[in-house]
């Protein structure tokens, strides 16, 4: 897999934790009930936190897909693209068909409770990544760069997305996710053109 190709599966993997930081972005700009506009406000270092538990999380749910994957290659190694191609098209159908639903994705700014929330939002966000992980088992790629080129796209993006909610909302957080469920029908489609075309 080339250096552009993992760039781009990056960003693609991390659009589901771009677009939950712009829902809690966008949740904190709006206030709360009883208090001013902007109060929970969150601040750089909160948004650093949340990129780096969302980028750790991405990083390794890739590495646990891969490990599942390579323990069933040698059984499948005959049709392997054909398992990578449909697993991708998935993982990119099912993010179209979010981006399309309206979701509401949000956590506690401050104290304890938010640390938990926000973690636990990053494992339902990194489900495609750790899919994505087991059709990387089948494709020629040196897993632990595609793990740390995922995690630090979702870090630098989920930090964003908290930082910037607050202005643009969650609106355009669909479309990049609709953007991103594209790209991964893609990236599946060339890995399988390429792969018939060799053979």
């Amino acid at each position: 897999m080339s250096p552009i190709a993992i760039g781009v599966l990056a960003l693609s993997m991390s659009v589901d934790a771009f677009v939950a930081a712009l829902g809690k972005g966008a949740k904190s700009g709006a206030g709360t009930e009883g208090g001013s506009e902007g109060e929970n406000r969150p601040s750089l270092g909160f948004a650093l936190r949340t990129g780096a538990i969302f980028g750790a999380v991405e990083a390794v749910t890739p590495l646990i897909g891969w490990a599942l994957g390579q323990s069933a290659s040698p059984f499948i190694a005959a049709f392997d693209h054909w398992i990578a191609f449909v697993l991708l098209v998935a993982v990119g159908l099912h993010m179209l068909v979010q981006a399309c639903r309206p979701r509401a994705v949000g956590y506690a700014v401050a104290g304890r409770v938010s640390v938990w929330m926000t973690l636990a939002t990053a494992l339902g966000t990194s489900i495609d990544a750790m899919v994505v992980g087991v059709s990387l088992a089948f494709l020629d790629v040196n897993i632990l760069v595609v793990a740390a080129a995922i995690g630090c796209a979702t870090l630098v993006t989920s930090t964003s997305g908290v930082l910037l909610g607050r202005f643009i909302g969650q609106r355009y957080g669909r479309i990049a996710e609709g953007t991103g469920g594209s790209i991964l029908i893609a990236l599946g489609s060339v890995i399988l053109v390429q792969h018939l075309t060799a053979g």
